[in-house]
């Protein structure tokens, strides 16, 4: 019953939402198409239920040769590499909204495990490999939620290299906390989550998330 009303949700909220939102797409389409290096859209391969591969639908918020350039995979505060509007998006998380496409195919749920490139992917151990896409990838869940400043805790850092930081730090707290999301996982979770995602938005330094989720794997850095 949960997968039946989970994914229902997952139709439900993404089909209003990109109903109401469309409007909202036109204008900033309209201001990346004749800004920076004309993309709208970014495209990239991604790790889904069960190790799959699917395209992520974002707008496009970097220099399209991102990958091959700076730090990689891995996005700093303040990265060289990231558009003057794509600063505004990725703040307000406006970027991620056309994932709301994911979601009506079936690629994605609104909450889960973020969907990672290959590289990130790789960070983890293989018991959170073989385990963390057992349900959909996420617009949003607990990892979101906890590593919305991961941008800024990576950009602290000026003696070692990043992915090698994201590996031996990140990467461990991060994939026990979305293994906590699986053991505990239900409806009223992921209302829970999604409701912590919005006030987060609007109160970035709050850390109500830990009265809400108290039995959380205790941080670590």
């Amino acid at each position: 019953m949960y997968k039946f009303f989970k994914r229902l949700l997952d139709i439900v909220v993404s089909f209003v939402a990109l109903v109401i939102l469309l409007p909202f797409f036109i204008p900033i389409i309209i201001i990346l198409k004749f800004t920076a290096e004309g993309e709208v859209f970014y495209f990239q391969e991604r790790i889904g239920i069960n190790n799959s591969k699917f395209q992520i639908f974002k707008f496009a918020t970097m220099l399209k040769n991102s990958m091959n350039m700076g730090s990689g995979s891995i996005t700093l505060q303040n990265d060289f590499r990231v558009t003057l509007i794509g600063k505004f998006l990725r703040k307000t998380k406006i970027n991620e909204l056309p994932q709301i496409i994911n979601i009506l195919k079936g690629d994605m749920s609104l909450v889960g495990p973020r969907p990672l490139v290959y590289k990130t992917f790789s960070a983890y151990n293989d018991d959170v490999q073989s385990y963390i896409y057992k349900v959909k990838p996420g617009i949003t869940g607990i990892g979101s939620i906890l590593f919305r400043d991961e941008e800024a805790i990576i950009s602290a850092i000026s003696n070692e290299d990043p992915f090698e930081f994201y590996k031996r730090i990140i990467a461990p707290y991060k994939g026990e906390v979305e293994m906590w999301y699986q053991k505990n996982c239900s409806f009223y979770l992921d209302i829970q989550l999604i409701l912590m995602t919005a006030w987060v938005i609007l109160f970035p330094k709050t850390r109500l998330y830990e009265k809400w989720f108290s039995n959380l794997p205790k941080r670590k850095f």
